[in-house]
């Protein structure tokens, strides 16, 4: 489902860097939008986290995913602000259907649903979840209360010199960068003084500086070889992190690294990224694909493990952080929503002397 808001935005980035046409974009974007409006298998506005193809029903016993109709949605929205006109109107019915009420309690959004469990777990501690917050209080027919926002835990660790990291319970990179990819955090603090976008920072050089203390451990990790999140493994589909965090790492890691943990956070560490990348195609061109970097890469057995696999969730957050740093178009346009600017405002992430995009 989540592919679905990525191929929506990078519809946009397409078009700027003269990859696809304007016409072709915008007529892609309206019937996949079109598609949603009529046949795409839900929930009070929500969709299932995977659907099939074909069809557009449940595919496999998956959840209702609100996360995953999130990302979703901030593509349709980013979509809907470069192209105008009715993808626009399109993308803002799609979010007036989404009741954001349904999926919570009194204090926090619930992870997860289907018809046959019902609900379960909650969102209570920081994570990838802070576009829920800024898209359900804006919401003109289902909207949330902004105490919700700040009921979420924000633990915080220090990793050696790194201080107050406010942490996820994995570690893993992509919970400090998919809400990055749409919000323009940089600037913008909360009523309790909470620099998201340095946040990011510091979590980010937290995972690379644990990568470089563990590298006698595994060979795969290094000073240009670092970023663990979610991604392929030999092992199968796996949640790789770092300190700080309160999953077991001895049990989760097994040496894997996935490209687009340090290119998701481009914009947190460009040099070290950059560096990264360069290292990663100069001296492991087997890593190299038709489709650029492919998911992960592990130097544990007695010959290199590389996925065959390309994972879209992570070509996604790669190419719009990828863009954002190089030029800002995601964050331009996402941040122009009035529903976006709502969102923020009654959330009280600001700086008053910083102007958003109008």
């Amino acid at each position: 489902m989540h592919l679905f808001g990525y191929g929506l935005a990078a519809l946009v980035i397409g078009v700027e860097n003269k990859w696809i046409s304007y016409k072709k974009a915008y007529n892609r974007a309206s019937k996949t939008l079109d598609t949603f409006i009529n046949n795409v298998e839900g929930k009070n506005g929500f969709y299932y986290h995977f659907i099939n193809m074909n069809t557009g029903k449940r595919e496999w016993d998956s959840e209702i995913s609100i996360i995953d109709t999130a990302i979703f949605i901030c593509g349709a929205i980013t979509a809907g602000e470069y192209f105008g006109k009715e993808v626009k109107e399109k993308a803002e019915i799609l979010y007036k259907r989404i009741n954001w009420k349904w999926y919570s309690n009194t204090n926090f959004f619930y992870m997860g649903y289907t018809p046959e469990k019902g609900f379960w777990e909650k969102w209570d501690m920081y994570a990838e979840q802070l576009m829920l917050y800024v898209l359900g209080v804006a919401s003109p027919t289902f909207s949330i209360d902004e105490s919700m926002y700040y009921a979420f835990r924000r633990e915080k660790a220090d990793y050696k010199d790194i201080k107050d990291i406010i942490y996820t319970y994995g570690g893993s990179l992509f919970t400090y960068q998919f809400s990055h990819a749409w919000i323009d955090f940089r600037g913008l603090k909360d009523n309790n003084g909470t620099d998201w976008f340095e946040n990011s920072i510091k979590a980010t050089k937290a995972n690379r500086k644990y990568c470089i203390d563990n590298k006698n451990k595994f060979k795969t990790y290094g000073e240009n070889s670092w970023g663990l999140t979610a991604s392929i493994g030999p092992n199968g589909y796996r949640i790789f992190g770092a300190e700080p965090c309160k999953s077991n790492l001895q049990v989760e890691n097994d040496g894997t690294v996935a490209p687009c943990g340090a290119i998701g956070s481009i914009v947190f560490t460009p040099e070290e990224t950059i560096k990264l990348m360069e290292y990663f195609y100069n001296e492991i061109p087997i890593l190299w694909g038709k489709y650029g970097f492919k998911d992960g890469y592990n130097l544990e057995s007695s010959r290199i493990w590389v996925s065959k696999e390309y994972i879209g969730i992570d070509k996604g957050i790669s190419l719009l952080m990828i863009e954002n740093y190089l030029n800002g178009t995601i964050w331009k346009y996402f941040m122009k929503n009035k529903y976006v600017i709502k969102g923020l405002e009654k959330l009280e992430i600001d700086n008053r002397e910083k102007i958003l995009y109008n």
